[in-house]
């Protein structure tokens, strides 16, 4: 079942419930998919609904933030309900010695010997770790690597 269809399944399932956060998250996320279809003129794969769903929780965890800068624990609780709601779409996160092990592969792979070829090194990882691990994590692990 691709990714677009257990989301549709799973806002049925919220509307027969009951469950109004999660059927609202869903629809803010299905209207997201279709305004990135419409825009770009295609139809979307389970890999580019994973990179839609990674940029709106950014954005919650940005809001977030701010909600509780503002002292506002009522608007930052309804940010935190969708997250963990949309969590629940993204793959499995890896471990870090995972991490580790593809950045070594992708830096030998690539023949990268110094922080100005790192660029060579996140175009092999990029595909590889996309909603599966936080890529300013996976940045600043390349560059101890490169820079030792």
């Amino acid at each position: 079942m691709s990714l677009k269809q257990k989301i549709t399944d799973d806002l049925k399932e919220a509307m027969r419930a009951g469950n109004t956060k999660q059927r609202d998250t869903i629809r803010l996320l299905q209207a997201a998919i279709k305004q990135r279809e419409v825009d770009e003129r295609i139809t979307l794969d389970d890999a580019a609904i994973i990179a839609v769903i990674d940029k709106m929780l950014k954005q919650r965890k940005d809001s977030i933030a701010q909600y509780e800068a503002a002292k506002r624990s009522d608007l930052a609780d309804i940010e935190k309900d969708e997250v963990a709601i949309l969590t629940g779409y993204m793959p499995q996160a890896l471990t870090e010695a995972e991490i580790d092990t593809l950045i070594a592969e992708a830096i030998s792979a690539s023949g990268a010997r110094n922080m100005q070829e790192m660029g060579k090194v996140m175009a092999i990882l990029k595909p590889q770790l996309s909603g599966r691990a936080d890529m300013g994590v996976v940045s600043a692990l390349i560059k101890a690597r490169l820079s030792a």
